[in-house]
């Protein structure tokens, strides 16, 4: 049990008989006679909906340990992703909504760490910044100015925006939670 003054984001609870995953929480000491509150965006483990709540600070809560694991990424179908424990080989399903748009980056014997909860797997940890290869764009340009972007097409379909210089077939690095270009892999990466 701990206090709600204490949740931080990442952590797993059990609050009126639902289990959540904390997204983010904000601690708020009271003046005076006014307690504190804590304000915290919760993902319901079981519906995938996100709930927005304030707790008063002293209000005990249920902690349950969240247990991360590494697994390797092995296919998707149309509602689940599969991935393997490389030492057990023990399959595991995630589905497909609860990894979310970042689902499309997962590919074959990709390490991947997953986070479980009661036994449960909740989520994937994903990388902040990954390399893909561009698969379409239009042809380079190179201009003085370097602020215009262009279309292009990843090989996952996932479609970004892209300097002008960059050409098909080139390893870039993007921003997975914004899906925005960072720059060019370093050739030693490739």
């Amino acid at each position: 049990m701990v206090s709600a003054s204490q949740l931080r984001g990442g952590m797993a609870i059990r609050y009126e008989g639902q289990t959540y995953k904390v997204i983010t929480a904000e601690y708020h000491p009271g003046q005076g006679k006014m307690g504190g509150v804590t304000h915290a965006s919760l993902k319901n483990l079981s519906t995938g909906t996100v709930w927005e709540h304030s707790f008063r600070a002293d209000l005990k809560i249920e902690d349950l340990p969240v247990e991360k694991q590494n697994l390797e990424f092995l296919y998707s179908d149309a509602d689940n992703c599969c991935l393997m424990d490389p030492q057990t080989y023990e399959q595991v399903e995630i589905p497909t909504a609860a990894i979310g748009e970042q689902a499309k980056f997962l590919q074959p014997q990709m390490q991947i760490p997953v986070e479980f909860v009661e036994g449960r797997p909740v989520s994937v940890d994903f990388p902040e910044i990954i390399e893909v290869r561009v698969a379409e764009t239009a042809p380079p340009q190179h201009q003085q100015q370097d602020s215009t972007r262009k279309p292009a097409t990843l090989e996952n379909g996932v479609q970004i925006m892209v300097p002008q210089f960059i050409k098909t077939g080139e390893i870039i690095r993007l921003d997975l939670q914004t899906l925005r270009y960072v720059d060019r892999a370093k050739p030693a990466a490739r």
